[in-house]
């Protein structure tokens, strides 16, 4: 059992985010769905490992970019298809690897490296890397690494 976990509040599209979500990452699962009334009120999720709890609880509380999902990939290829997968159905992009997906939710789509290159002991490249994220929305690694 973990001892935090996130917890998750939509208006009334849980079920369906969590089956983008499953699809997207292609991995994880459905723990449990509590019903009320026949309709889906909570529930656990897992990605990764990781679980998640949510709530259809209403439209009151919205997502905002105050809190974010990190994504660390390996590879060009992994942040491709992550970016492309939760941009689907009206996600939007946003700047230095971060978008928000059509449920409002927001993530950061990063390569594992990028603390690395961005506080490398060599300040000059250091600020190189920093200057060509900040021009990027989707994270280039090769051009990070260039930098």
């Amino acid at each position: 059992m973990q001892k935090i976990t996130p917890f998750l509040w939509f208006d009334n599209q849980a079920e369906e985010a969590i089956d983008f979500y499953l699809k997207v990452f292609k991995t994880g699962r459905v723990l449990n769905i509590n019903r009320q009334s026949g309709k889906v009120f909570t529930g656990t999720f897992e990605l990764f490992g990781q679980q998640y709890h949510f709530i259809n609880g209403g439209p009151m509380f919205r997502f905002s970019e105050a809190i974010s999902l990190m994504v660390v990939c390996e590879d060009q290829k992994e942040i491709d298809s992550y970016w492309s997968g939760l941009l689907e159905g009206g996600g939007t992009e946003q700047m230095c690897g971060w978008l928000k997906d059509r449920y409002g939710l927001s993530w950061q789509i990063v390569p594992a490296n990028l603390s690395a290159l961005l506080f490398s002991d060599d300040r000059g490249k250091a600020e190189r890397a920093g200057a060509a994220l900040m021009k990027m929305r989707k994270i280039d690694i090769a051009t990070l690494e260039d930098a």
